[in-house]
């Protein structure tokens, strides 16, 4: 279950935002459905790149194993 404050991974391209799958954002908020979620991404240092309505099948909780990366962007 995706919970609020949760680090999640994106599942899919959003081009319109300039997100890739993989990319790794925070839930900021959880509809009543829980079934959607507000994620925002953000640059290292900080900088909100998008917040970005999605549902479940968009996004995954990030597994306690997984490795960081690190990737630049346009905005």
């Amino acid at each position: 279950m995706i919970r609020e404050l949760d680090t999640v991974i994106l599942s899919r391209d959003l081009k319109e935002y300039g997100l890739i799958r993989g990319d790794i954002g925070a839930v900021v908020h959880c509809y009543t459905d829980n079934k959607t979620f507000e994620v925002e991404f953000v640059t290292g240092g900080g900088r909100t790149i998008a917040g970005v309505t999605l549902s479940e099948s968009d996004i995954r909780p990030m597994q306690g194993k997984e490795i960081l990366r690190v990737r630049s962007t346009d905005h």
